[in-house]
């Protein structure tokens, strides 16, 4: 068994910064790719930025620049740091990562509960 969840977020004024963090705990032997997804209202789920085990990145292009993701694989941890944060940014942030729990296992998905982040005057 796994469990994924997150932290951070919440309301934030135009602007204004965000850190959303991921802890994944239980039966982990390793995690491949760490990534963080979000979901406006109304608006199919997208993907936010990912990193892979071998700290590759990738990011969406609203985002380039603005927000940074990393890793600790000490502590099976993702974080997503937001700056310059605007009112579209808003929406529920999720975290996702790939999990084998054995050597010989396979990767599976887990998803983080979500977090409602606001970003308003």
């Amino acid at each position: 068994q796994v469990q994924v969840v997150q932290s951070g977020g919440g309301l934030v004024q135009p602007g204004g910064s965000l850190r959303l963090s991921c802890t994944a705990s239980g039966d982990i032997f390793a995690i491949y790719m760490m990534a963080w997804y979000r979901q406006a209202p109304g608006k199919q789920r997208e993907l936010v930025a990912s990193i892979t085990s071998s700290h590759s990145t990738n990011y969406a292009d609203s985002v380039k620049g603005r927000f940074t993701i990393s890793r600790d694989d000490a502590k099976n941890t993702v974080w997503l740091q937001m700056n310059s944060l605007q009112p579209e940014a808003a929406a529920v942030y999720y975290c996702n990562m790939d999990v084998k729990d054995t050597e010989d296992g396979n990767f599976v998905d887990y998803w983080g509960q979500g977090t409602q982040d606001t970003v308003s005057s």
